[in-house]
């Protein structure tokens, strides 16, 4: 049997039509429409498959605007807009047929030694000594199917409850702290690991959004749709090490929220920053009315 994170990783290694356009499959555990992370995810190997100098990432910032069939394939174009010794800078427009999915900028920099700061880690307990996603889905499989039945190539494991199991007890929270790490081996490939980190990042951003209001998914009638994400990329990543997420959502407002984070290693410095917009409507009621 193939692994979730075989499955994943299949899905990265993209399909090279021409020296700008790709193809990208979908794994066999899908949504109703193609996962956001994934779509970012291969629009950046896509990117970063097409530079002419080893360049590490500097960001990616991902705008939405249809949703993807998980029937079909995804084409990957990519617009060369930037090739220098130090410097690269990609457009890749995501597509089904005359449909444009979403539209990716690219970034890659190799920018040398310099000044050096970073937010602090926050103090959260180790990874083996919380639950896994699996334990903390026990008795809520009726609430949030589409989590148990989704594909889960990264282990995910909470340092505080999760949105679901904190409405039980009518609590509130203005901050997600999840650790994560691949499933399993990962090739010794810097763009996988990045791509990995992008992937993930689609994860529990927006949770803070409703759990700020004790609010969640499966129990509360909740709208929600990325409009746009951003990474800003600091250090090299290992996926296949354990990494802590830490997000917090500093507005929402007008039917959409902001949520943001940081992911950082087991030493505490920050590897990424995330910043995603959506959608987030709130209808009033249980979601079993």
């Amino acid at each position: 049997m193939t692994s979730d994170l075989e499955e994943l990783l299949a899905v990265l290694d993209l399909n090279r039509v021409d020296d700008e356009l790709f193809t990208g499959s979908h794994p066999s555990k899908n949504p109703i429409r193609t996962f956001g992370g994934q779509m970012m995810a291969q629009a950046f190997v896509a990117a970063s498959r097409t530079l002419k100098h080893d360049l590490p990432p500097s960001a990616l910032s991902v705008h939405f605007i249809a949703g993807g069939d998980p029937e079909r394939d995804l084409e990957f174009h990519v617009v060369r807009l930037r090739d220098e010794r130090r410097f690269a800078n990609r457009r890749v427009d995501v597509r089904q047929g005359d449909v444009l999915l979403a539209s990716a900028l690219v970034s890659h920099l190799a920018g040398g030694r310099g000044l050096e700061h970073g937010v602090v880690a926050p103090e959260v307990p180790e990874p083996l000594s919380v639950p896994s996603i699996e334990d903390l889905l026990v008795g809520f499989e009726e609430t949030v199917p589409l989590f148990v039945a989704a594909l889960k190539p990264i282990e995910w494991r909470y340092t505080n409850d999760p949105a679901w199991v904190m409405r039980g007890k009518g609590e509130q929270l203005a901050h997600n702290r999840v650790w994560l790490t691949a499933r399993g081996p990962m090739p010794d490939d810097p763009v996988i690991h990045a791509a990995a980190l992008v992937y993930s990042s689609d994860t529990t951003v927006l949770d803070s959004i409703i759990t700020t209001h004790g609010l969640s998914w499966g129990f509360d009638r909740i709208f929600a749709v990325t409009m746009n994400h951003s990474v800003w990329f600091h250090r090299p990543v290992r996926f296949d090490e354990w990494v802590l997420y830490s997000t917090t959502s500093p507005v929402a407002a007008e039917s959409r929220g902001l949520g943001n984070g940081h992911f950082f290693n087991r030493d505490g410095q920050v590897l990424a920053t995330v910043v995603q917009e959506g959608i987030v409507k709130y209808f009033p009621g249980s979601a079993s009315d």
